[in-house]
């Protein structure tokens, strides 16, 4: 008699199936909105309506600088929130301005406008993938190259500029698409480059301030209610310099200038993280 167990018999316990993982509502509700910020830009522009492109994508920024923080605090961050926000980072501020810049001035210059507006968005593609390659990496206090919602605003933030003052985009003739050019290379190669730009997460909005702090959030508030167009556009720019600034101080200084906090044993992504 065999006493040897049936392994084809029925009543083998079926292996249990992966637990599902759940998709949390709140952060990305958020997510969505920037996405819908991004297309509405889109949208916006397809009809010459750049004030109002440019307005999506800015209110797409600072929905996005909220999904993190609201999943941290409700202790809901997800893998899929994670794919979600960088897949609606593309659109609001990789595609989105690309497609603005070339509608508002770089298709009155041929072959080398829509290349400079491929050359912007290649550049936010390439460094959404290395930002999460390099999450575990890289120092936090700072973003390896120009984050790409800062990009877009340098970007958008001369379309909106110009346009509340009257200029047409390539209407105006070669001189406006050239400057338009110029700002679109500029902040999509900046994207890519090394360069350190601090990246405010270590400030902690549960940490005491002195009273005077909060008088110039409040001042800044009401200067940038005063013209948004001047002012954001300035701001930005100031910002994506000062990524420059630092790294030729701690150049000088002899500080290392890279944002790697730790090294990698993984040959075939050396080149990312340097």
């Amino acid at each position: 008699m065999n006493d040897a167990p049936d392994l084809g018999s029925d009543d083998a316990d079926p292996p249990p199936r992966p637990r599902r993982k759940g998709i949390y509502i709140l952060p990305n509700l958020f997510t969505l909105a920037a996405l819908f910020g991004g297309f509405y830009a889109i949208v916006m522009a397809m009809n010459q309506r750049f004030e109002n492109a440019a307005i999506g994508i800015f209110c797409a920024m600072v929905l996005d600088s909220l999904d993190g923080r609201v999943a941290r605090m409700t202790n809901t961050q997800s893998a899929f929130g994670e794919q979600m926000d960088s897949l609606s980072d593309m659109v609001s501020f990789g595609a989105a301005p690309a497609l603005i810049v070339y509608e508002w001035a770089l298709k009155g210059m041929g072959k080398l406008g829509w290349i400079a507006a491929f050359v912007y968005c290649a550049a936010a593609a390439l460094r959404l993938a290395r930002f999460n390659v390099n999450t575990g990496v890289v120092d936090k206090r700072f973003f390896q190259g120009l984050p790409s919602p800062a990009a877009a605003a340098v970007v958008i933030g001369f379309i909106w500029l110009m346009d509340d003052n009257g200029y047409k985009g390539f209407r105006e003739g070669p001189w406006l698409g050239w400057v338009a050019l110029g700002f679109t290379l500029f902040a999509g190669l900046t994207m890519v480059t090394n360069v350190p730009f601090y990246s405010f997460k270590d400030v902690s909005l549960k940490r005491s301030v002195p009273f005077v702090v909060i008088v110039a959030i409040a001042l800044a508030f009401a200067l940038i209610a005063y013209h948004p167009p001047t002012v954001l556009f300035g701001l930005f720019v100031v910002y994506g310099l000062s990524g420059y600034a630092m790294y030729v101080y701690r150049k000088v200084k002899g500080k290392p200038v890279s944002v790697i906090a730790t090294s990698t044993d993984e040959p075939d992504e050396q080149g990312l993280h340097r």
